[in-house]
């Protein structure tokens, strides 16, 4: 790949985002701005090579795909019979000349941006499309890379992605950003995606790797965008303020070879202290906005009392429980349960965490769910009932899908069955 091929790379992932929101704001279509974006992009593999690449790429980029769209336009217009209707309209767009692009793309791109992350995200589309259509939009990732990050063909994605786009035109959804209460449930919809983007990265579902920090990378980024455009919303910073501070570990959560490394067993040394302090001060941002604390800015507290505990002794894992219970009751979930269960053992004992898990045990969402038996075996374990808890460690090896943690829980029950 030759320098300028780099340049145009690097370039492309900055600014493909704000490119395709600039130009979806033109032509109302998520799918049609990403073609337009897409042959930009080629005009630029043509032309940069020989001319360099220019002071402003991405100013160059958008005007390019400017005149485009209004070509576009045009045509539609002429075939619609209406082009003395919008002929000034578009006339006054078109004056953005390549000599006077030294400017940003647009003085509202970032509200621009917004709009387009509400689009992708929109609970129109399922939770599979909305992940997909996010990376490829706002992440700027190709469809081979995202296929790769959730190990599933590149055919899958690709088809996603066009059903996403079709579902969008299809449901006419406007790109606006949502008011009212509508913004609400499509800011926990937002949320929500950026939150599995950076869970997949931190604990992989399947496949050889344990972790994934390029997808934690690319959900950080996101979240940071998100809380320079929705600076007032205390639970945009509390989702970023927990994603910062999990991210802290991903170096010592994996060891020399790969193999999983868990929290009490951690080099404390290999935290990114950078990104605890970050962390920290996106938890302050979304505690001084005022109101009642929200699930992820909840969990970023939690996230926090380990990071401030410089040993796994000093861990207040009395105030972790309660702040668990106060999730609990905020957000309700089997899942939430299963991680209450560990902080109410490490507070109160093991056998208190076992009475929380119990309960669970019948629960028809969590039958299928690893983390539920491997729990149980630890808290087993640590009562001392060693036969009882390598059943358990054995029965979460063979749910999981990821390579790395099965062969942690089978570790962990070859040793509980040797002391039993």
């Amino acid at each position: 790949m030759s320098e300028v091929d780099r340049a145009i790379d690097a370039v492309w992932r900055i600014e493909s985002a704000r490119l395709i929101a600039g130009l979806t704001r033109i032509v109302r279509d998520v799918g049609l701005a990403e073609d337009l974006a897409q042959d930009a992009l080629v005009a630029a593999l043509q032309q940069w090579p020989e001319s360099g690449v220019p002071e402003n790429p991405g100013a160059w980029l958008m005007a390019v795909g400017r005149r485009r769209a209004i070509d576009l336009l045009r045509r539609q217009a002429l075939l619609a019979q209406k082009h003395d209707v919008i002929r000034r309209d578009l006339e006054a767009q078109q004056d953005v000349a390549l000599a006077e692009s030294d400017m940003a793309i647009d003085d509202d791109i970032g509200d621009d941006l917004l709009r387009l992350v509400f689009v992708a995200c929109h609970p129109v589309l399922s939770k599979d499309a909305r992940v997909a259509l996010t990376l490829r939009l706002v992440g700027g990732l190709t469809t081979g890379e995202i296929a790769r990050a959730f190990l599933v063909s590149e055919a899958t994605v690709a088809q996603r992605i066009v059903r996403a786009k079709r579902t969008l035109a299809e449901a006419r959804v406007p790109f606006e950003i949502p008011r009212g209460d509508e913004l609400s449930a499509r800011l926990a919809s937002v949320l929500e995606v950026i939150y599995l983007i950076f869970n997949e990265g931190y604990s992989a579902t399947g496949g050889e790797d344990w972790t994934r920090p390029g997808l934690c990378e690319e959900a950080l980024r996101l979240g940071r965008i998100l809380a320079e455009l929705a600076p007032r919303e205390p639970e945009v910073h509390g989702l970023v303020a927990l994603m910062e501070i999990q991210a802290s570990r991903l170096r010592a959560r994996v060891g020399p070879t790969g193999e999983p490394i868990l929290l009490h067993d951690q080099d404390r040394g290999r935290w990114d202290w950078l990104l605890i302090g970050r962390g920290r001060a996106a938890l302050e941002r979304a505690e001084r906005l005022g109101g009642a604390l929200g699930p992820y800015t909840l969990q970023a507290a939690i996230a926090a009392c380990h990071a401030n505990a410089r040993t796994v002794e000093e861990t207040d894992w009395t105030r972790i429980a309660a702040l668990y219970d106060a999730l609990a009751q905020l957000a309700p979930s089997p899942v939430i349960e299963v991680n209450r269960a560990v902080a109410v053992g490490r507070a109160f004992g093991p056998a208190a965490g076992l009475e929380v898990l119990d309960a669970l045990r019948s629960e028809p969402s969590l039958q299928g769910y690893h983390l539920l038996p491997a729990v149980r075996g630890d808290l087993l374990a640590k009562v001392g009932r060693m036969e009882e808890a390598g059943v358990e460690f054995r029965r979460a090896a063979a749910m999981t899908r990821n390579s790395r943690e099965r062969s942690l829980l089978l570790g962990r029950a070859a040793a509980a069955t040797q002391e039993a």
